[in-house]
């Protein structure tokens, strides 16, 4: 389905004073506006994608102000208001005496087709928590998902619209929701009230809602989870591990906890005695992280996903996004010290993972490999290895072995201690990222050999090369040292890289 836009432009323009309609209205990309600021006392500011521009060198009167506030609804407790039947919201600043003095005039657009590259997901029937940076687009996904979930699939839908910002002003909602109903919301106090109204009122399958904010908001969306009812909404936070530091939102993703284990259980277990655990199970099963208009990261099992962050092993992502014919591209990824990387499905016709262990419980690491079902074999013969396992305290002392490790570009994993959690902690993480990257790895060090090869035959003085993890950095400045080159880390993670270059006699 192709994208289709419609703005209402005209309605926006309609609500603005002449002078500052007609200066806007002959704009080639009005189309394309974005929002008008109106200041009392300093000049009309229209914003455009990319760019800003001044309508008129006059400054604002109160009567401009008062000229556009007739000519729109009632603000709200949260100062917004809106023009019936369109998405446009303007919202006000007021002094100190409640008299407005600023208003901020945003045009809303319906987008339709924008969540092709969701749209297996909302009609799966499980819930769905959307989350990205302001004006991103969450709002205009949202406002979609309701209507191909009412018109589409035929799913009782109804709107819980706080601000307007869904279905619009007045109360005969927009036509971008279809056949959606929409429930209106007096005050931003009393969402979570008609939340759970919702539910015990109308009877919907599906409840879509904007901007879950408070603690209060979180229990009703749990008590209507609970209820059977699919959830489709956004929350403040951009990430799922924003969220999960967000001591009001966490029970969207099921709430973090500090448990203190026995001396027994903390000895068993190889961890301390605090540790922080998952409390519940989350009130969304799915986390749509919005990093672009047309691409998206998701974490399709929420509760996998706050585990392996609590345990400190990176989740597995799937990253998608839409190519430049519109098609749907997926990536089913690991991250791997903060960068996404291609994860290979380990089959069971799968060679075994050869494994050289300096310093590590060889028992204890084939028990537990044994146990995760993960074809290991421990070699004796580091030329046989394709990847090598130590301590840190032996990683630190960097002995002959783990330079000749590292010297023949076999990956190097150091364990944090010698205890069964730490040891099936460092395996998942192998198995979910490390195993299937010989072919990424390989990749990575041809590029730092023809980089030196580039430096040696050429005129060229540096040359830097692709972002990477930190143990495949320390192999590429290995392979520059070898040829009698300079080489330095640059950046910061996930963007860090290395810079090949000559050194200045």
């Amino acid at each position: 389905m192709q994208k289709t836009v419609t703005d209402d432009m005209e309605a926006m323009l309609d609500i603005l004073p002449p002078r500052i309609r007609q200066p806007l209205s002959r704009q080639k990309d009005v189309r394309n506006l974005l929002e008008v600021i109106i200041d009392l006392g300093r000049p009309v500011e229209a914003r455009f994608p990319g760019r800003e521009m001044e309508l008129d060198s006059k400054e604002v009167e109160e009567a401009d102000i008062d000229y556009v506030v007739t000519r729109i609804g009632s603000f709200g407790d949260d100062n917004r208001a809106g023009i019936e039947r369109t998405l446009h919201r303007i919202s006000a600043i007021r002094n100190r005496q409640g008299r407005i003095v600023g208003l901020t005039c945003r045009v809303g657009r319906a987008v339709f087709g924008t969540i092709k590259i969701i749209e297996d997901l909302v009609e799966s029937g499980r819930s769905v928590l959307l989350l990205g940076r302001p004006g991103v687009g969450k709002t205009t996904m949202l406002r979609e998902v309701a209507r191909v979930l009412a018109d589409d699939m035929n799913k009782r839908v109804i709107i819980v619209d706080t601000s307007n910002e869904i279905a619009g002003d007045g109360d005969i909602p927009h036509p971008a929701i279809g056949h959606a109903r929409r429930m209106q919301v007096a005050t931003p106090s009393l969402q979570h009230a008609v939340m759970i109204e919702a539910v015990e009122n109308h009877m919907p399958e599906v409840i879509v809602i904007d901007e879950i904010g408070t603690e209060l908001e979180a229990l009703a969306a749990r008590t209507i989870a609970e209820r059977g009812v699919q959830l489709v909404g956004t929350a403040h936070g951009n990430t799922l591990d924003n969220l999960m530091m967000n001591p009001t939102l966490s029970d969207l993703v099921g709430g973090i906890q500090s448990v203190t284990l026995g001396d027994e259980e903390a000895r068993r277990r190889g961890t301390q005695k605090s540790i922080l655990e998952r409390k519940s199970p989350p009130t969304f099963d799915i986390v749509v992280e919005i990093q672009d208009f047309d691409r998206v990261a998701i974490h399709p099992e929420v509760g996998e996903a706050v585990d392996a962050l609590l345990r400190g092993t990176p989740p597995g992502t799937e990253i998608r996004w839409l190519d430049e014919e519109g098609n749907v591209k997926i990536d089913k990824s690991a991250v791997d010290d903060g960068k996404v990387v291609k994860r290979r499905e380990i089959s069971s016709k799968a060679q075994p993972v050869k494994i050289y262990l300096f310093g590590v419980n060889k028992s204890r690491v084939t028990q537990a490999a044994r146990e995760m079902g993960i074809d290991a074999v421990m070699v004796e013969n580091l030329r046989d290895a394709r990847m090598f396992i130590t301590s840190r305290n032996y990683y630190q002392r960097k002995p002959q072995k783990i330079r000749d490790a590292e010297s023949m570009s076999i990956p190097v994993y150091v364990l944090r201690s010698n205890t069964p959690p730490h040891i099936r902690q460092l395996l998942s993480t192998i198995v979910s990222g490390g195993a299937g990257k010989s072919e990424y790895l390989q990749k990575a060090m041809s590029e730092a050999e023809e980089a030196v090869n580039k430096l040696k035959e050429n005129d060229e003085e540096e040359v830097e090369l692709s972002p990477q993890s930190s143990y495949i950095r320390r192999l590429q400045h290995l392979i520059a040292q070898r040829s009698d080159l300079s080489s330095r880390s640059l950046g910061k993670d996930p963007d860090r890289r290395v810079r090949i270059y000559k050194e200045q006699k």
